[in-house]
């Protein structure tokens, strides 16, 4: 199929002609800014929630020396490069958080978009099924912007706030049973194949399973230790991540995030070490939330791959 936009008063010679190879790659760069807005909204959300400020007032500002910015210093990514990651007033340094923030909601919203898009365009696809996909794509979206959040909120405060994590597990929820293909939740059967009520109950035990991992965890560490190791923010991202992405999609979340986060510690803690004095380096909290938020995104966008190459290996 080719979509024909013609100029009026030029001759259909001059027609410009967008063929759905292209469609796809200019849909997909508006999703990835409009990714890149939004993650520069985030970034004000996540400097000013554990402060407990308003993210609509006052305007961006240095939080250094509280100068408002101009437009021209609120452009996601191109200001960050243009002042060298420094306040062209104080010239404090503007953490490196800002453009990789909005470079990560960029990126997985240009991912949605390029899927969206892939299937979209094509002779003869019904109303219905454009519909349902567009709600897909919209899903996903808030869905990685959601995981970011949370994944720079326990990064830099180790906090996961429940008035995010709680409606994200409800709205996730909502997603696994209502009748659309929803994508991320890619292993849910084909709508139709089940009731709702069957689907609803699949979904609920992908979550109680979830967030049961981490509990389950968390009680062995105190058992050993007696002491809390992982907080219960964790388990209600677990669960978060299971009402999204079903419980295999899930679990390859917390493969992965586990698998990062162990890493992750055993290079810090090995660090840690050598520079402190006593055991107090062995104490040391790592965001085990982040990791986990790092796993549900490479979950969402190569779960199946993942799966799938795992079976293969496996001899499945």
């Amino acid at each position: 199929m080719q979509i024909q936009f013609s100029l009026a008063g030029m001759e259909p010679s001059h027609s410009r002609i967008l063929n759905p190879r292209m469609i796809r790659i200019l849909g997909s760069v508006f999703a990835g800014l409009l990714g890149l807005a939004f993650g520069s909204f985030l970034n004000v959300c996540v400097s000013r929630w554990p402060a407990g400020e308003s993210v609509a007032h006052p305007r961006s500002h240095c939080r250094n020396c509280g100068r408002t910015l101009a437009w021209w210093e609120n452009v996601p990514l191109a200001s960050w490069l243009a002042l060298s990651g420094r306040c062209r007033t104080c010239k404090a340094p503007i953490s490196w958080r800002y453009p990789l923030v909005e470079l990560a909601v960029g990126a997985l919203w240009a991912s949605a978009g390029w899927r969206f898009f892939e299937s979209n365009f094509v002779p003869g696809i019904p109303a219905r099924a454009f519909a349902r996909d567009l709600a897909a794509a919209a899903g996903h979206m808030f869905f990685y912007w959601l995981l970011v959040a949370l994944a720079v909120l326990d990064a830099e405060h180790l906090w996961l706030p429940d008035w995010l994590t709680w409606p994200g597990i409800a709205i996730g929820f909502i997603f696994s049973v209502i009748p659309i293909p929803f994508g991320v939740y890619f292993y849910a059967a084909p709508w139709g194949h089940f009731t709702i009520v069957r689907t609803a109950a699949a979904s609920l035990i992908a979550i109680a399973i979830a967030a049961g991992l981490i509990l389950l965890i968390r009680w062995i560490y105190w058992l050993v230790r007696r002491r809390e190791g992982i907080g219960l923010g964790d388990a209600k991202l677990m669960a978060l991540l299971g009402a999204w992405l079903g419980l295999p999609g899930g679990l390859v979340a917390f493969a992965v995030g586990v698998t990062l986060g162990a890493v992750a510690a055993i290079v810090v803690l090995a660090t840690l070490s050598r520079r402190a004095n006593g055991e107090s380096w062995a104490l040391t909290k790592l965001p085990l939330g982040t990791f986990l938020c790092v796993g549900g995104i490479i979950s969402g966008v190569w779960g199946q791959q993942i799966l799938g190459g795992y079976l293969r290996w496996a001899g499945f």
